[in-house]
């Protein structure tokens, strides 16, 4: 399947079962309304850390062949009714659940030998393992297992079981334990919630996976079809990145390139083969665990599922501190290859630094890193034999970041000791005449056609500026450049209506072109520095161009590619287009309205709720099972509608 980057991407996944029809149901989209409704920013955590997945799919496709294995710790919180006590499952179908976890990620399983011939070559070993905790947060020994008794008989799946404030019990650290709750869910008999679990990206509050008491492990109260532990197989997937087989939609997408397209959920046990009705009729895997067969009939994780679920886990993914915990390791117990301890730095000049760390047990050789604070790329030097280094070609007056980790015989300690240090004999500072303008109202006046200098100070400083068009030209480019870290730059009629947006990625210059202006109206333009990216050593350059001449667009074709804009216009590019289009929305204030698509006869292809903040809005959409044709995109809100044509092109 063709990997897409979702805008709006779900934040987490509920399965639910009919006790008396044993099928599984979903109810994703009201909790997905819900959690972007109590934290919007969910929505961006989740678009980086697609950015990182297929950043490691683009270098690793099949994933990683582990030399060490990764061990994830695991706190069960058991929440159950002080008037049913059978809630309070038993230790041994809590280990049940942490064996049939062990067999299926490592494709040790009795049943994957039934993996049909036609999947056997994509068919994985995962290469994760699981442990019931032994050190709590604290550091003191634990049994894995955390026991609370309550006068509530069922949870639902607003997440309260979570919070001890609500009768549940808060998360362990999230970046340390997998935290897994197990209660009853459903009040319903006939309509019930197997588990649900949260997706990478969302708040630390809430993470974890949620399991009803019925349908975990294989012993006690597991209750038939789901009575082989899978359940907490399918919903681990989520919360390691992994989507629904059939993506969620008719012929879905869930941005693995060796599961074939689903055209639906399948449930219970379906004959083999089973073909999907989408294009080219490919035969459906059934037996993956992110479909909704019944646990008898799953039995399977791929390649790329694999590889998904090992970059959240990877040096930089959203899950990367699991892989460094010792909670696995009784207190006092240590790790067989630490990272060195007693980080320092010496002997710092314009051009160079020595690095010193202590050497921990088993250590063989080391492994360093280090760049500047503002690049992405990491010099590596490896192996250092002693436990000090001396780093040479450096830039003066900057800042590194600097990381070390050992090498031992046939492994590498799981973490970094991370330290930074910075050169001496700065540059001459550059002069800022135009602090303080950190509000619209404290805008800077800048002459048009002439290249300013400022600098954004510290992590909370933003430059404002402002000027007025006094003529009938009617275009702009704004242009920042020889930026001395990650900034980006808004351009803005009045204080309050953004026209124009720039975000490139790292100390890529940035521009915005603008060709629709007012005359005798005053503009403004915002410099900020992206997460808090700064540099009170360098300026950035902003220039400033009105012209009756057109601008021409930038070519640039990074992710956060350079869009005209016209303020309360509602703009669908590229037309004609293929396999997605971008819908932009600028708007004047937050609205939530309704996104659709309909074909030419008027029937109603896609629809689903959108919520765009104040400025620039946009939406990757998912066009490639469209047939060609013409085709209209719809935005209603509340107080008005806006439509675009757009044309989907004959594929080759």
């Amino acid at each position: 399947m063709k990997l897409i980057l979702y805008t709006i991407i779900l934040v987490s996944l509920f399965f639910t079962s009919n006790l008396s029809a044993q099928e599984r149901n979903c109810a994703t989209v009201d909790i997905l309304d819900r959690q972007i409704q109590n934290n919007p920013s969910i929505i961006r955590n989740m678009e980086e850390i697609e950015r990182q997945t297929q950043e490691f799919l683009r270098k690793n496709p099949k994933g990683l062949s582990q030399r060490n294995i990764i061990t994830i710790p695991v706190v069960f919180h058991v929440v159950s009714d002080i008037a049913v006590p059978v809630q309070n499952i038993s230790d041994a179908q809590i280990q049940s659940q942490i064996d049939v976890l062990n067999q299926d990620y490592r494709a040790s399983n009795s049943d994957f030998s039934n993996t049909p011939a036609i999947f056997s070559g994509v068919a994985a070993d995962v290469e994760i393992e699981f442990c019931l905790a032994k050190r709590d947060p604290n550091g003191n020994a634990t049994t894995g297992i955390n026991r609370k008794t309550s006068s509530k008989t069922y949870w639902g799946t607003d997440d309260s079981v979570k919070k001890s404030s609500l009768g549940g019990i808060d998360p362990w650290n999230a970046s340390s334990y997998l935290n897994i709750w197990i209660c009853r869910i459903s009040q319903s008999n006939t309509n019930v919630t197997l588990g649900y679990a949260q997706f990478p990206g969302g708040s630390s509050a809430t993470d974890g996976v949620v399991l009803d008491y019925r349908f975990t492990g294989t012993i006690g109260t597991a209750v038939s079809p789901f009575n082989k532990g899978r359940t907490a197989t399918h919903e681990i997937g989520h919360w390691l990145n992994l989507k629904h087989i059939w993506g969620d939609a008719s012929c879905g997408n869930d941005l693995v390139s060796d599961t074939p397209v689903h055209n639906a959920a399948n449930s219970g046990c379906p004959a083999y083969p089973h073909l999907s009705t989408c294009s080219g009729t490919p035969v459906e895997m059934t037996m993956n665990y992110l479909d909704y067969t019944d646990d008898a009939c799953m039995y399977m994780f791929t390649v790329g599922q694999k590889a998904r679920m090992q970059a959240v886990l990877a040096s930089g993914g959203a899950r990367s501190g699991l892989s460094c915990s010792s909670a696995c390791l009784a207190p006092g117990q240590s790790a067989a290859c630490d990272a060195p301890t007693g980080l320092s730095f010496t002997s710092i000049t314009s051009a160079s630094a020595t690095a010193n760390w202590n050497a921990p047990p088993n250590a063989i050789n080391y492994t360093l890193e280090y760049k500047p604070d503002f690049a992405s790329t990491w010099t590596v030097i490896t192996p250092v034999a002693g436990t000090s280094y001396n780093m040479t070609g450096l830039s003066a007056g900057q800042f590194y970041n600097f990381r070390v980790k050992t090498n031992c015989n046939g492994s590498s300690s799981c973490g970094y000791n991370l330290g930074a240090f910075a050169t001496s004999t700065p540059p001459a500072p550059c002069p800022d005449n135009y602090e303080s303008n950190n509000t619209s109202k404290a805008a800077k006046s800048l002459t048009v056609g002439t290249t300013l200098k400022a600098k954004i100070l510290t992590a909370t400083d933003v430059d404002w500026f402002k000027f007025a068009n006094t003529k009938t030209n009617k275009n702009i480019k704004v242009s920042l450049t020889n930026l001395p870290a990650n900034y980006d730059v808004k351009l803005y009629r009045g204080t309050t209506t953004q026209v124009g947006v720039s975000q490139n990625l790292g100390t890529t210059d940035e521009q915005i072109v603008y060709n629709n202006i007012l005359s005798n109206t005053t503009y403004y333009v915002q410099v900020y520095g992206v997460g808090g990216a700064f540099n009170d050593f360098s300026c950035y350059d902003l220039l400033i161009q009105i012209s009756g001449s057109n601008y021409r667009l930038s070519n640039n074709t990074d992710e956060d590619e350079q869009i005209e804009i016209v303020a309360n216009e509602f703009l669908v590019f590229p037309s004609p287009a293929t396999d997605e289009i971008t819908v932009v929305m600028p708007f004047g204030h937050q609205k939530t309205g309704i996104l659709s698509v309909f074909d030419v006869a008027g029937k109603l292809m896609s629809s689903g709720k959108v919520t765009g903040d104040i400025g620039l809005n946009t939406v990757t959409m998912d066009v490639s099972q469209y047939r060609a044709g013409l085709y209209l995109i719809n935005f209603t809100t509340d107080e008005d509608t806006f439509s675009q044509k757009i044309i989907i092109a004959e594929r080759r």
